[in-house]
């Protein structure tokens, strides 16, 4: 069993899930890092970085990971789908600090302070390039995401880590109707029996796991639709209850051990 360095303590929580679940399976395999490394394509400099947290890994990365493993996939795909927006939130937020961060080099004396005419419209140029990019960025996610209005995964719109208190509010009120179909438990919310949710998630699939879990007698929280942290406490209990891996993310296993 590898002894791992901590992770930093500026990642997001949703990044440090996924870099936890990526190290307890190297530790399964049994894998050293030059081992991982020609099994998977990526260098072992690479995955010291991802499994150090310096790094996020790619898809590709993860896919491979799970592939030689033996890990279903989906799960942890849908684990990296949910760092990877969190990751480029937090680089977003750095990348707007670095202006005024620049700010003190063009105010320097002497040669500095005769080259920053050349430089200052490098700067504005380069700075207004990223904006128009994150814009695009935001355009196309919001155009995906309102022509897969049909689809499952849009029905679990996530809740940004830095959205305000009042948002949380104003989402949709549930309600339980618990009824029990074909041996199996509803509460009138969503049938679904394999959608992936994680912490950060919202929607009527939480709204149902939060039914369910409270009618196994396990405290989730307000039914409010969003998957906080007191919903994930409520699932590790559920997986621990049942004899599965116990990681906060509910995918088909515990899908059926609710509605058991």
């Amino acid at each position: 069993m590898s002894r791992w360095k901590a992770l930093p303590a500026e990642l997001d929580p949703r990044v440090r899930q996924l870099l936890l679940r990526l190290r307890r399976l190297k530790d399964h395999s049994g894998l050293s890092q030059r081992q991982l490394a020609a099994k998977t394509g990526y260098s072992t400099k690479s995955w010291e970085r991802y499994l150090g947290g310096r790094s996020l890994p790619p898809r590709a990365a993860v896919e491979a990971m799970a592939r030689i493993s033996g890990e279903d996939p989906t799960r942890l795909l849908a684990l990296h789908e949910v760092a990877a927006e969190a990751w480029g939130d937090g680089r977003a937020d750095a990348s707007a600090a670095q202006p005024a961060e620049a700010e003190p080099e063009t105010l320097s004396a002497g040669a500095e302070s005769a080259r920053s005419p050349r430089r200052s419209p490098r700067v504005a140029l380069v700075a207004g390039a990223v904006a128009l990019v994150l814009a695009v960025s935001a355009a196309v996610l919001l155009v995906v995401r309102l022509q897969d209005g049909d689809g499952e995964a849009a029905a679990a719109p996530r809740v940004s880590s830095g959205a305000p208190a009042s948002a949380s509010r104003s989402a949709p009120t549930y309600t339980c109707r618990l009824e029990r179909t074909d041996g199996r438990w509803y509460a009138g919310n969503s049938r679904t029996q394999d959608a992936i949710l994680a912490h950060g998630q919202a929607g009527p699939e939480v709204a149902e796991a939060q039914c369910l879990l409270r009618r196994a007698g396990i405290a989730p929280g307000d039914i409010d639709g969003i998957y906080g942290p007191l919903t994930q406490r409520a699932v590790e209990r559920v997986q621990k209850r049942a004899g599965l891996v116990v990681d906060g993310i509910i995918g088909p296993h515990t899908w059926k051990a609710l509605r058991g």
